[in-house]
């Protein structure tokens, strides 16, 4: 991956090569050791080296000599939050991400990253646009730019920068310009596999089609939004709050510029001068136990709603994330247009 192997040396490298290596960091300065089979074997800094030195080791020895046996390491689909703030808040701040064989499938590194959370991601990318023509008619709407990158790569990659690196995309119009444009996934230092709706699926009927996640955790949303969304906070809202599914909300306000009535059987109890209301509004971003996808029928329209409605019927628990940050839906010309100008404004 992309920043990825700059991090990794093999068992065989010799001392002056990983001296080379090191300085060539710069920052981050850590490298970890790999055997041919790129499993995990150690780490070694500047201070491992040193201490070797000292010790009387010399620029001949090997470099398991050197290393230290026990680095700090997460494995894949097995950690939890709690984990990994654990080790931002100790300044273990760069660290390897391994599989179920110890083989490193990723780095960490908190200096270019927000947090690494224990969820996948499923982004809806098959929708046609028809309100965003004819701009969609050769482009699907995803790969449209907004500050000179394609509204869905700033999805991607602000899901990267929590750490959410493996990724699906249900595609359907025009799918295979996505499929050009990313790939595996490896020039975003994420993982990247598509799955195709013959028919479309609604706003949730792809969740059916993938076979594979890897965490207990599952992000759902649509790959039309512009939005700064904290996904960290997302998450521990809904580990908090104990829920089976959360949908993000956007805060809705309606001023009602009269006096309204209170009354019960047509007799007036109260009133309230000029009130506001504050309805929320779904997002389009959802955050759901995996377990919940058992419910999605296969190779049916199936909407994010028809899922929420099952899981109340259920007794399940679903709760709603006001999203205070900034969120654009771009549906239409005009959104279209905003979102080119609030770009240049908003931190993302």
């Amino acid at each position: 991956m992309k920043a990825f192997h700059k991090h990794i040396i093999y068992l065989d490298t010799s001392i002056n090569e990983s001296l080379e290596r090191l300085n060539v960091l710069n920052t981050d300065v850590i490298l970890f050791i790999a055997d041919s089979n790129n499993k995990l074997m150690g780490s070694l800094t500047d201070g491992d080296l040193r201490r070797g030195f000292i010790k009387g080791l010399g620029m001949n020895n090997h470099l398991s000599e050197f290393m230290n046996i026990e680095p700090k390491f997460i494995q894949q689909g097995k950690y939890n939050l709690k984990e990994i703030i654990a080790l931002r808040e100790i300044y273990i701040n760069v660290f390897p991400v391994v599989n179920s064989e110890m083989q490193i499938v990723n780095i960490v590194n908190f200096r270019l990253q927000k947090s690494y959370l224990p969820v996948d991601a499923l982004i809806m990318a098959g929708g046609r646009g028809e309100r965003l023509r004819p701009l969609t008619d050769t482009v699907p709407k995803p790969l449209l730019h907004v500050g000179g990158k394609a509204i869905i790569e700033h999805n991607i990659d602000r899901l990267n920068a929590y750490g959410i690196d493996d990724i699906w995309i249900s595609l359907n119009y025009l799918g295979e310009q996505i499929v050009d444009y990313f790939e595996d996934g490896n020039s975003k230092s994420v993982r990247i596999k598509y799955v195709w709706e013959e028919d479309a699926l609604g706003t949730a009927g792809a969740l059916g089609l993938v076979d594979g996640f890897i965490h207990e955790h599952i992000l759902m949303m649509n790959s039309d939004l512009l939005t700064n969304i904290n996904f960290e906070d997302f998450y521990i809202f809904m580990e908090e709050v104990e829920a089976d599914f959360a949908v993000a909300c956007i805060p809705y306000q309606v001023n009602v510029p009269y006096a309204v009535m209170e009354t019960i059987d047509n007799k007036v109890v109260g009133f309230k001068e000029k009130p506001t209301y504050t309805h929320y509004s779904n997002a389009g971003i959802y955050l759901m136990k995996r377990e919940v996808i058992n419910l999605v029928p296969k190779h049916k329209h199936f909407n994010a709603t028809d899922l929420m409605e099952i899981l109340i019927a259920k007794g399940k628990k679903v709760v709603s994330y006001p999203l205070v940050g900034y969120w654009l839906d771009i549906g239409k010309h005009e959104d279209y247009n905003k979102a080119q100008l609030d770009f240049a404004h908003v931190k993302f």
